[in-house]
């Protein structure tokens, strides 16, 4: 086959690429990707296999070391002091089944189309080229921000199990605005140090994490045992100011509970990098359903535990906001001061594991989203001696440091989390859509009007939620709501046949949990702050310029290269041979 003469050959050739942009936009935007092509043609683009060495144990390891990093020691203080009071450990409960509902979503995608692209490859293959393109571009900015931030509180919490004051650990700059001026070279050292481990091998990456997880929650449980043999039984329904705190293990009835949940649940993000390794997993049939459930199933546990200790120390409106546990042991009158120390050393190897799993992870995305030619595909290359994605990884670990460098935690906090659960909400409407259409033989229409009624009634929902004053109006339209969202999903669930079955694993109860997830992901998604917003709104805008003056022309010529395949409205059905060999690969 012939060469296409590349749209940045020339200047005079890009200018006339730039001329067809409408013809090529209407060609690509929209362009889905099968599964066989998706783990045969495009994974090709990175040259050398990666090597499938994970099995499920790797799998809940990574999972639990995403998961379970120092957030958890935050998050639990605000929303116990804050919304839910004791009741902080049934928030825990119903945040972890939101997540394992997202969980089963991600599971269904990563068992069928076991590749390295995670929610990325899920969109591209449902909903096309620049839906896929905007969330996955996204999600890498979330990742990176969020790993410098959790690289940066990772000095803090190394000076707090030393008893020395972060400050000491950084250099001033007084010349550089406030915010940007703190130098931290030990997050950098970090960063770095884990981009040369991830690097080198997903196996040994994953032993370095099975470790670092082991003693972090042997810290844990210590925190737990120490909690429970300190703490009171009346603390769960006594607050030490009866006069100005409600009483009860309840105190701020159901409102505060779901509050509280919305706010720790991001303390679950980080399943979801697990199913970026899909493609490094030996069986993915068996061994992606258990590590990706089983880890959000026994983060659960853990936080339930953590969040029953905690209010056993200390009456919820004695709890401290910022530092809840530190706080309880360092006023503590029995000589267990010491334990702060403790938790000092055990939240900075959640750091470590959390750290290393989200830069797996950020990789693996950078690389797939390479391979579809979106972006330049030297992102893609796949080492041959380390199987690992070297070049995506060099390139996103020094730029996480850069960031990580002179960027502070709290300008870093608010630009993260909005990336991740708009793509949760993207990925349970991919699962839906996927069930029940297949292009050429079923008509979409009734399945994409289910969805955008479902997602506005949800809007809808969480902003009288958020926005409405309390009293009996706000509950009727509340129940209005709610009302409303079952009608829709029992007449869908009634009125329309799926067009497809997962021949492995698929979401059970279709379509009510993956409905469900895209609830509660906007409900979540309207509990985070006006910067989040902003932030999603500028970055987005630069990657559909992006898209516009780059990636559009790329994929195009990928396509006229005979790399990508064009499918966009046309009969598309994948033939029993290349779905027996996608299975095979």
């Amino acid at each position: 086959m012939d060469s296409h003469r590349s749209s940045f050959s020339s200047p005079r050739a890009y200018l006339r690429a730039l001329a067809q942009t409408p013809v090529r936009l209407a060609r690509r935007a929209g362009s889905v990707a099968t599964t066989f092509e998706e783990v045969s043609r495009v994974k090709a683009r990175s040259g050398p296999d990666m090597r499938r060495t994970l099995r499920w144990y790797d799998l809940v390891g990574l999972g639990i070391g995403g998961m379970v990093g120092a957030g958890v020691f935050v998050t639990t203080g605000r929303a116990s002091r804050l919304y839910a009071g004791p009741a902080v450990v049934i928030s825990y409960a119903i945040a972890g089944l939101c997540a394992l509902l997202s969980a089963f979503c991600y599971t269904e995608f990563a068992v069928d189309l076991p590749v390295a692209g995670g929610a990325f490859s899920y969109l591209r293959v449902t909903f096309g080229e620049f839906a896929a393109f905007l969330t996955g571009m996204n999600l890498v900015m979330d990742y990176v921000m969020s790993n410098a931030a959790v690289a940066r509180s990772f000095t803090a919490y190394l000076g707090s199990a030393f008893g020395f004051s972060t400050a000491k650990w950084r250099l001033t700059v007084p010349s550089i605005p406030k915010g940007f001026n703190q130098i931290d070279i030990i997050a950098v050292l970090v960063v770095l140090i884990i981009t040369l481990v991830i690097c080198y091998s997903t196996r040994e990456s994953s032993v370095v994490n099975m470790v670092l997880t082991v003693l972090h929650i042997l810290f844990i449980a210590f925190v737990i045992v120490v909690g429970f043999w300190q703490g009171e039984w009346s603390n769960f329904t006594e607050p030490r100011d009866r006069k100005t705190h409600p009483s009860g293990f309840f105190p701020y009835g159901a409102s505060g509970v779901f509050n509280g949940a919305a706010m720790v649940y991001l303390s679950y993000i980080g399943y979801d990098a697990v199913s970026t390794l899909a493609e490094e997993v030996r069986d993915p049939v068996k061994d992606i359903p258990v590590g990706v459930s089983g880890s959000v199933i026994v983060v659960t546990f853990l936080y339930c535990l953590m969040a029953a200790s905690m209010s056993m120390l200390l009456p919820y409106d004695m709890i401290d906001a910022e530092a809840p546990f530190s706080a309880a042991f360092r006023g503590n009158k029995d000589g267990l001061g010491w334990v702060s120390n403790v938790i000092g050393v055990g939240a900075s190897f959640g750091i470590l594991t959390s750290l290393l799993v989200s830069m797996l992870g950020q990789a693996r995305y950078l690389c797939v989203i390479g391979r579809s030619s979106v972006v330049p595909a030297w992102f893609a290359r796949v080492h041959p001696k380390t199987s690992t994605p070297v070049n995506a990884s060099t390139f996103l670990g020094i730029f996480t440091a850069a960031i990580a460098l002179f960027t502070e935690l709290n300008v870093l906090l608010d630009l993260v989390s909005i990336g991740t659960l708009f793509v949760f909400y993207m990925v349970a409407n991919a699962v839906v859509y996927r069930r029940y259409v297949v292009l050429g033989t079923t008509n979409p229409r009734p399945t994409l009007s289910f969805l955008c009624s479902l997602t506005l009634t949800s809007v809808i929902f969480t902003l009288v939620w958020h926005f409405a004053p309390h009293g009996k109006p706000k509950a009727l339209m509340l129940g209005a709501c709610g009302l409303s969202a079952l009608a829709i999903l029992q007449i869908f669930n009634f009125m329309v046949p799926q067009a497809r079955k997962p021949e492995f694993w698929g979401v059970p109860w279709m379509p009510w949990i993956p409905s469900i997830s895209i609830f509660l992901n906007i409900f979540l998604l309207g509990s985070l702050d006006g910067p989040s917003y902003v932030r999603f709104g500028l970055f987005s805008a630069l990657v559909v310029i992006v898209y516009v003056f780059y990636s559009v022309h790329a994929s195009f010529d990928a396509e006229e290269d005979g790399f990508l395949g064009q499918k966009n409205g046309e009969i598309r059905m994948e033939s029993r041979e290349s779905e027996d060999l996608c299975l095979k690969v």
